[in-house]
């Protein structure tokens, strides 16, 4: 009796390719419906292929060629690259599905950590930031990304895992002088309230810092940071690096950059090694606490003399 020959296992993880697929498409702005025609396929087809269905090389090309990227991004061989927030922000939210820590540097402050206002002055940043004949268009992608980034906060309050953010003091102090706001030529009632709502995070920053949650470490740099934020994703299996361009600060930046996603062993050693450097000098708890309360006395006097 002849017993047929083993198949060798794939070294692909096509759940991984999947959610590549899905952060890739939503990047390009287009439905599921639209690859199908594209591809001459249904959209159901196309939704197996986002939750980890086999795919052949050939439609693998085709795919890649569509949503404007590589087939090495697509396999996640060698680093994914996103032209446009919309895509990364997806793919950051795939990440922390399935992450148990993190390690963030995302300027002024990481997305996590926020208040529950904050996306709601975040849209009006975002569509004070857009061109303004272009206004209307990027209406849909903003509420796209304010989508996204609504899941990864409620995500991170339900599971609750661990945080180590790290802080720039120099971007906090910008923050708080400039506020919430996505150009500067704004009413100046609306620049008092959105320096007002600027102040509300870092007090929120500050609050966190003293009562120490177990899941959320914070360390305030007082130090140059790096020009581009990161975040590194740890979970069981591996650890995965997403070096970012774009900003969700005063006077944001979706629109130009790229951001890279990698999990080259290298670059996370890299990075791993810079952040725990940063983090031994940084100040946390109520020390840090503390600076963050001077730095706000020290801002609201030069808004005063102002």
């Amino acid at each position: 009796m002849n017993t047929p020959a083993l198949q060798p296992a794939s070294s692909i993880d096509y759940a991984d390719l999947g959610n590549r697929l899905k952060a890739y498409r939503i990047g390009a702005s287009l439905q599921a419906e639209d690859v199908a025609e594209q591809l001459g396929v249904s959209r159901a087809v196309v939704y197996r292929m986002e939750k980890g269905e086999i795919v052949k090389i050939e439609t693998l090309e085709r795919l890649a060629q569509l949503l404007n990227t590589s087939l090495a991004s697509l396999l996640g061989v060698e680093v994914e690259y996103y032209s446009n927030a919309l895509g990364l922000f997806e793919r950051m939210r795939q990440l922390e599905q399935t992450s148990d820590r993190i390690l963030a540097h995302f300027e002024p402050i990481s997305l996590l950590l926020t208040s529950d206002e904050y996306l709601t002055h975040l849209r009006e940043m975002l569509l004070e930031a857009s061109p303004k004949p272009q206004g209307k268009a990027r209406h849909g992608e903003v509420e796209g990304m304010l989508t996204i980034l609504a899941e990864r906060r409620r995500f991170f309050e339900q599971r609750r895992m661990s945080i180590v953010s790290l802080i720039g003091m120099r971007e906090l102090e910008r923050f708080v002088l400039t506020g919430l706001v996505g150009r500067v030529d704004l009413p100046h009632d609306v620049r008092v309230q959105r320096v007002r709502a600027a102040r509300n995070e870092v007090v929120r920053i500050a609050d966190l810092m003293e009562s120490e949650p177990l899941n959320v470490q914070i360390g305030l740099i007082d130090d140059a940071m790096p020009s581009s934020t990161f975040q590194l994703f740890s979970g069981n299996q591996r650890t995965v690096l997403a070096v970012s361009p774009f900003r969700l600060g005063e006077l944001p930046n979706v629109r130009n950059g790229i951001a890279t996603v990698t999990a080259s062993p290298e670059a996370v050693r890299l990075y791993e090694d810079m952040i725990g450097r940063l983090w031994k000098s940084a100040y946390k708890g109520r020390t840090g606490a503390q600076r963050l309360r001077r730095l706000l006395e020290r801002v609201d006097a030069l808004t005063e003399l102002s």
